[in-house]
């Protein structure tokens, strides 16, 4: 069986038997919309590597692959039509919920300072605290995929947050008094 064959064969398999998995990934990582249809994105993703999978070199971890296409994908359709204005507002509130993830209370009235407070001191973290921070908390990657890209294990990258919500929650005690 030539490469192109088997690429083909691979992705199919793939396909067939994780494609609820796909779309469960797809609906995690987006809010479903008019133009943000799961089985969409998954569709066109499929079509993609279907109809270039004769241009591949023989894929060795289809899984890594496929997920890292349906990321991109969701990148760019995430990327589309969106305003600067709406982006801050995400931001914000995942900044919110954070803040509720490190002080146990479903109430969003905040202030802006605390906010401020709370950006600055993420920033001020060592560097593997704050990526892991922005990664999981604001990005909304999983530790499985942070452990596929970086080459970390997962239970390292727990621990790592684990400290670093630690030391946040440490700092702004300190910065509160």
């Amino acid at each position: 069986m030539t490469s192109k064959k088997e690429n083909k064969k691979k992705l199919e398999t793939f396909f067939e038997k994780e494609y609820h998995s796909l779309k469960a990934y797809v609906k995690s990582r987006i809010k479903v919309g008019t133009d943000r249809d799961p089985e969409d994105i998954i569709q066109d993703v499929a079509l993609n590597l279907f109809s270039g999978a004769d241009r591949y070199s023989p894929i060795t971890n289809v899984a890594g692959f496929v997920y890292r296409s349906i990321k991109n994908k969701i990148i760019d359709v995430m990327r589309k039509g969106k305003s600067n204005s709406i982006e801050q507002n995400e931001d914000d509130l995942k900044l919110i919920e954070f803040t509720e993830l490190l002080y146990g209370t479903s109430d969003n009235s905040y202030s802006d300072e605390m906010m401020e407070i709370l950006k600055q001191t993420i920033l001020e973290l060592k560097a593997s605290y704050r990526d892991i921070i922005i990664a999981v908390d604001f990005e909304g990657y999983s530790y499985n995929e942070i452990s596929l890209e970086t080459g970390i294990p997962k239970g390292t990258l727990m621990s790592q947050r684990h400290r670093a919500i630690a030391q946040l929650h440490k700092e702004l005690k300190l910065k509160k008094n």
